[in-house]
């Protein structure tokens, strides 16, 4: 039996499965701090959100297949569950890691569009 075919058959799915999970979560989510990022204009927010979206999609799933070859013997099924675990880990880690620098990204341009908010209604009451 070539068990790679079965770490191929279990990967694939699965990798792609997490990474739309993962992308339609921060879709989802993400939409509120866009929109308040870009000051209540929605038609943009919802713009920027599918191209992170479509971003998300083409490195996760590209990844994803870049590292389904395997130089490692996979000889059983124990090889074949230790093959997926690094596999499957090593994806679910650069999800979780590319969720954090959304959040992180989120939080900047946030933190930066109220500050600029501050300094226009200062300078607007000023006058």
């Amino acid at each position: 039996m070539n068990y790679l075919l079965l770490v191929y058959g279990v990967y694939l799915p699965v990798t792609v499965l997490l990474t739309v999970w993962v992308a339609r979560t921060l879709f989802t989510n993400g939409r509120t701090f866009l929109v308040d990022i870009f000051h209540g204009n929605e038609p943009l927010a919802d713009s920027v959100n599918k191209l992170l979206l479509t971003g998300f999609y083409l490195i996760n799933i590209g990844y994803a297949t870049l590292t389904l070859r395997s130089d490692d013997p996979v000889n059983s099924y124990q090889q074949t569950v230790e093959t997926l675990s690094i596999k499957l880990g090593t994806i679910i880690l650069i999800l979780g890691g590319m969720h954090f620098f959304n959040l992180y990204v989120f939080y900047k341009l946030r933190s930066r569009a109220q500050n600029e908010a501050r300094d226009f209604q200062f300078v607007a009451n000023k006058q």
